[in-house]
């Protein structure tokens, strides 16, 4: 019987060396695909402008648009710190309430941006500054 439990204890071993290794390259994979995701996003980020600035901005207004993110894209600093804050603290003291509706509000927003045309997009958000919808 304890020759079972050795043979056992073996094969345990080698099972775990076998996922330790598993584990190492899954590992570097990951931190492969996630330094070519930086490297790309960064280079998204760098070179937005005109086209690609409607179209950050629209996605980001869909997708995390309650945190303001489009609003700091597009340069509207003040609005952007207005909608984390309203996000952020008024967000908490409601229940979320407040949180939901800038969430909505960016919603509409991504929408309004991405269904402009490139031109009054440019002439709208770029040059004349409006900075809501």
């Amino acid at each position: 019987m304890s020759e079972e439990k050795k043979d056992f204890g073996d094969e345990a071993k080698e099972f775990a060396n076998e996922a330790k290794e598993t584990a190492k390259e899954f590992a570097e994979d990951v931190k492969e695909s996630a330094k070519e995701f930086t490297d790309s996003a960064r280079e998204t980020f760098e070179n937005a402008s005109g086209e690609n600035k409607k179209i950050l901005a629209g996605v980001l207004a869909i997708l995390l648009g309650a945190l303001g993110v489009h609003k700091f894209i597009l340069g509207y600093n003040k609005e952007g710190i207005i909608m984390l804050c309203i996000t952020l603290i008024l967000g908490f003291v409601t229940c979320g309430i407040a949180a939901s509706a800038m969430g909505v509000v960016s919603l509409i927003e991504g929408i309004v941006y991405l269904t402009k045309s490139d031109e009054e997009f440019y002439n709208t958000y770029q040059v004349g500054k409006r900075p809501w919808f």
